[in-house]
C-alpha cells in the first residue's frame, strides 16, 4: 500500500464515522429509539442487504451498544444475518452473558473465521470466557500461527498483562536503517493497524529500546535506528496483574508499553485502550463487592442473580443475630424504658453510615496504592478526628431532639454520649479494617463492609443500651 492509498482510506473511514454519529445516540448517550425500531423493522422484514448497510459504519462500541439494545432473539437474528460482515470486535463490548449467548449460537467455523480479522488482545478476551471443550474447537480450525499466539496468551494467569496484551506489535533490528523500517512498515499487511512505537530487538528478541513513531517519521531515511532508539524505562512483565501494569500507565501517562516475558524477550504490547477497559473493570469490581454482588451483570438470569448474592446476605445474616444477641442482653432495660427502643436504630444507623463513608474511601485508596505506610498514620488520625467532629455535631442535634420528643434531658444526653462514641468506633474501623484485610492480603473490597457493619451495630446498640442501663439503673 502506498502513501496516497493510505491518505485517502483513513478520512473516508472518519467522515462515515461522523455521518451516522449524531443518527446513533440521543442527547443522553443512547441508542436513539427511532434507530432501533429500524432495525428491528429490517430484522422482522428479513432485509439483509438493508441490514448490513444500516450497520455497517457502526463503531464496534456503537454496535456492542445496539446489541444490548436488542432484545435475545433479535440480537441473534442481526448476528446471523449480518455474516461475515459482523464485526466480531463488538462481542467485547457487551455484557459477558451477552458475549456466550452469541457465540455459543454460532458455528465455530464461522467464529473461527472471525477471530483471524480480530487483534489478538480482542480474540484472548472473547475466548477466555467460554467452556474449554468449545475453546479448543474454535482454535483447532485456526490457522497454526494464529491458534498457537492465542493459545500462548490463554496460559497466562487471568487478569495478568499477558492476557491483556496484544501479540501484534513491530519489532526490528537495531542495525537497519530508518529508510527500511518505513519500509517494512509500508509493505509487511501482518503488521498491526495502529502503534504508537516501533521495538527494537536483538537476535534472540530480548528488548533492546524503543522508538517513538514521530522520531521516524522525523529522521533521515539513511539513519540507524539504534542511533535514535531509547531505553525501556516502563516494561511489564507478561505476569504482572493488569490493575499494577494500569497504574504504571497512569503514573508515567504511557500511551503503549512493551510487555516482556521471564527472560526479558518481548512477547506483547499493552495499548491504551486496553488500560481504560482495565481501570473500568478494576473500578466496576470494587464497586460490586462492596456490595457484595460479586461479578454481577444487568443481563445475568434471575436465578444467576440469586444465586451470587445469597452468601452474602447469609452473611449478613450471620452478623444481624450477632447485634440482636447484644440487645438482647438488655432486655429488661428496654422493657422498663420503651424509648430506648426507639432511638437505638438511630444510633446504629449514624454508626453505620460513618463507617461506610470512611470505609469506602480507604478501600478506594489502597486499590490505588494512594494509602501507604508513609501516610497511613495521617489518614488514620484524620479519620478519627473527622469522626469525632461529627459525632460532636450529631450528639447535640440528636441529644437536643431526643429531650424535647421524651421530655427527658438525661435519655438526651445518654444518646449524646452513645452517639459521639459509635461515630469514633465507626471511622475506627473503617480505616483500620481495610488496611489489615490488605495486610494480609485478603481484597479488602469483599469483606470490609461486614465487618464494618459489624462493628458499628455491635458498638451502637451496646454503648447506648449500656450507658442508658448505667445512668438509669434499669434492667
Amino acid at each position: 500500500m502506498d502513501e496516497s492509498t493510505e491518505t485517502e482510506e483513513k478520512p473516508d473511514d472518519g467522515s462515515r464515522e461522523t455521518a451516522h454519529k449524531n443518527a446513533f445516540y440521543d442527547e443522553d448517550g443512547f441508542v436513539r429509539p427511532e434507530f432501533k425500531e429500524h432495525i428491528e423493522a429490517l430484522l422482522q422484514a428479513g432485509k439483509v442487504k438493508k441490514l448490513r448497510n444500516a450497520v455497517a459504519d457502526l463503531h464496534e462500541a456503537e454496535l456492542g451498544d445496539l446489541l444490548e439494545a436488542l432484545e435475545t432473539g433479535e440480537r441473534l437474528a442481526l448476528v446471523l444475518l449480518a455474516g461475515d460482515s459482523f464485526d466480531m470486535a463488538a462481542l467485547t463490548e457487551v455484557d459477558e452473558a451477552i458475549r456466550l449467548e452469541i457465540i455459543e449460537a454460532l458455528p465455530n467455523s464461522r467464529i473461527s473465521r472471525a477471530f483471524r480479522q480480530l487483534d489478538s488482545d480482542d480474540a484472548v478476551y472473547i475466548l477466555e470466557d467460554l467452556e474449554d471443550a468449545d475453546r479448543e474447537k474454535i482454535l483447532a480450525a485456526m490457522p497454526f500461527a494464529e491458534r498457537l499466539r492465542l493459545r500462548r496468551s490463554l496460559e497466562y494467569p487471568e487478569e495478568s498483562a499477558g492476557r491483556r496484551m496484544q501479540t501484534e506489535f513491530i519489532a526490528v533490528p537495531p542495525y537497519w536503517t530508518v529508510g527500511h523500517t518505513i519500509d517494512h512498515m509500508r509493505e509487511d499487511k501482518n503488521l498491526p493497524d495502529r502503534f504508537h512505537e516501533i521495538f527494537v530487538v536483538s537476535p534472540q528478541f530480548k528488548l533492546l529500546g524503543t522508538v517513538d513513531l514521530d522520531r521516524v517519521l522525523r529522521t533521515g531515511r539513511k539513519s540507524k535506528i539504534e542511533e535514535i532508539m531509547g531505553e525501556t524505562t516502563h516494561e511489564i512483565d507478561v505476569n504482572m496483574d493488569q490493575e499494577e501494569a494500569a497504574r504504571l500507565f497512569e503514573r508515567y501517562d504511557l500511551l503503549s508499553a512493551a510487555v516482556v516475558d521471564e527472560d526479558h524477550r518481548l512477547v506483547g504490547v499493552l495499548t491504551i485502550d486496553d488500560v481504560v477497559d482495565v481501570i473500568h473493570q478494576e473500578a466496576d469490581e470494587d464497586i460490586k463487592l462492596l456490595a457484595g454482588v460479586g461479578d454481577e451483570e444487568l443481563s445475568d438470569s434471575v436465578w444467576d442473580i440469586a444465586k451470587s448474592r445469597f452468601l452474602w446476605l447469609l452473611l449478613n445474616l450471620a452478623t444481624a443475630i450477632l447485634a440482636s444477641m447484644v440487645i438482647g442482653l438488655f432486655e429488661g432495660t428496654i422493657k422498663d424504658m420503651v424509648a430506648l427502643a426507639v432511638l437505638m436504630p438511630i444510633v446504629a444507623s449514624m454508626g453505620g453510615n460513618a463507617g461506610t463513608q470512611t470505609m469506602t474511601v480507604a478501600v478506594r485508596a489502597l486499590a490505588t496504592r494512594e494509602l501507604d505506610s508513609y501516610n497511613a498514620r495521617r489518614i488514620v488520625i484524620r479519620e478519627i478526628v473527622v469522626g469525632f467532629l461529627n459525632g460532636l455535631f450529631f450528639a447535640v442535634l440528636m441529644g437536643v431532639a431526643a429531650a424535647f420528643w421524651f421530655n427527658n434531658a438525661q435519655l438526651g444526653a445518654v444518646i449524646a454520649a452513645a452517639m459521639v462514641f459509635n461515630m469514633i468506633s465507626a471511622a475506627i474501623a473503617g480505616i483500620l479494617i481495610p488496611m489489615v484485610l490488605d495486610y494480609f492480603e485478603v481484597d479488602p473490597a469483599i469483606a470490609s463492609s461486614v465487618f464494618v457493619t459489624t462493628v458499628t451495630d455491635v458498638v451502637g446498640f451496646f454503648a447506648f443500651l449500656g450507658l442508658a442501663s448505667w445512668w438509669f439503673g434499669l434492667g
